[in-house]
């Protein structure tokens, strides 16, 4: 199994996958037409999901390997650097991280972050969680 990392906005954005030679990009790596419509479905409010792929999702847990950990942190980052050039003041954009084909489940937890206003190491993403992060 695979752990996918998607994002609902308001807006359309432009994938970036044709560069894979990054480590994270918005475009297709695990998930098929059916998890992105689950996803829109029953996890976010927005009408535009993506998935955003880094060949692993974002996890910030104590639970996951220091190296992942560290890896997600800079990819939550890098996600928030690029949504910034999209979004409004006032706009925000959701995450939600679950195993591929758990989608349609139920969240086990929802929170809110500031886009450019929150402490990296003082926050947990776990797996099923969405995360509002607004501008």
């Amino acid at each position: 199994m695979s752990l996918a990392s998607y994002i609902g906005c308001n807006i359309e954005i432009p994938s970036n996958e044709d560069y894979t030679e990054d480590f994270f990009y918005i475009g297709g790596c695990f998930a098929g037409k059916d998890e992105l419509q689950n996803v829109k479905k029953y996890q976010f409010s927005t009408p535009y999901v993506y998935e955003v792929s880094s060949h692993w999702g974002i996890n910030i847990s104590e639970y996951t390997t220091p190296e992942i950990c560290a890896e997600s942190k800079m990819k939550l980052i890098k996600l928030c650097e690029i949504m910034d050039s999209y979004l409004v003041k006032g706009d925000f954009f959701e995450l939600y991280s679950c195993w591929v084909g758990e989608e349609a489940e139920e969240r086990e937890g929802k929170i809110t972050l500031l886009m450019n206003n929150f402490d990296i190491d003082q926050i947990e993403i776990t797996e099923k969680t969405l995360v509002r992060l607004e501008k």
